[in-house]
């Protein structure tokens, strides 16, 4: 079945898409499951409190790397893999296009090096639709302090990383007009729900 997954900066509302396009395919008895990153797994929760605790602020960028593939590749045999082979639809609150946006350029670690590790990792598993949505900086922090919660390492780094992060994803988009589709986040949540609908409709023929 169809892989597809939510990709965007903090609180561009990926999260949210991504719970209604499930709740869209229950109602329409299209069997689904939904997963995020990094986690899912044993194994990926573990790194998961590893990568996004603030206390481990002298991470290096590779060791950064290597933790979100391992904790990927664990998600992938573990879950992904297994659920697709049954004929569902995976969604996924993040995947591979993270990693080459946050580490291979807001990092500068390299797309190429950043993708050929992933794809190794994973067997080579890529998306059949991916959702980018696009925010507003000053937006995305606006929401970021109205959250109520504290931010996590990733989260915390300065804005001009975060701007590196929005750049990226839509020097991505550029590169795999294909596979993603790019979004205004700054829209009504149901309006984005709508666009969403319609680019699973348009690219992989679902109705919902």
């Amino acid at each position: 079945m169809y892989f597809i997954t939510f990709e965007g900066i903090d609180q561009s509302g990926k999260s949210t898409q991504l719970k209604l396009l499930d709740q869209a395919m229950e109602a329409a008895g299209v069997p689904v499951l939904s997963v995020r990153e990094p986690g899912g797994t044993e194994i990926g929760e573990k790194i998961r409190e590893l990568l996004l605790g603030v206390e481990h602020d002298r991470m290096d960028a590779w060791t950064e790397a290597l933790l979100y593939a391992a904790a990927r590749v664990q998600l992938v045999k573990e879950v992904i893999k297994p659920a697709l082979m049954e004929g569902k639809i995976v969604l996924s609150d993040r995947f591979i296009d993270s990693s080459l946006v946050y580490q291979g350029m807001a990092r500068d670690l390299g797309v190429d090096r950043i993708l050929d590790l992933n794809l190794g990792a994973t067997g080579g598993l890529m998306p059949d639709l991916t959702f980018v949505f696009h925010l507003d900086l000053t937006l995305s922090r606006e929401r970021l302090a109205g959250r109520g919660t504290a931010e996590d390492r990733i989260e915390g780094e300065p804005l001009a990383f975060h701007q590196k992060v929005e750049e990226g994803y839509r020097r991505l988009q550029e590169m795999y007009p294909g596979r993603i589709v790019g979004i205004d986040g700054g829209g009504s949540v149901d309006e984005i729900h709508q666009q969403v609908v319609a680019g699973c409709r348009e690219r992989l023929g679902l109705e919902l």
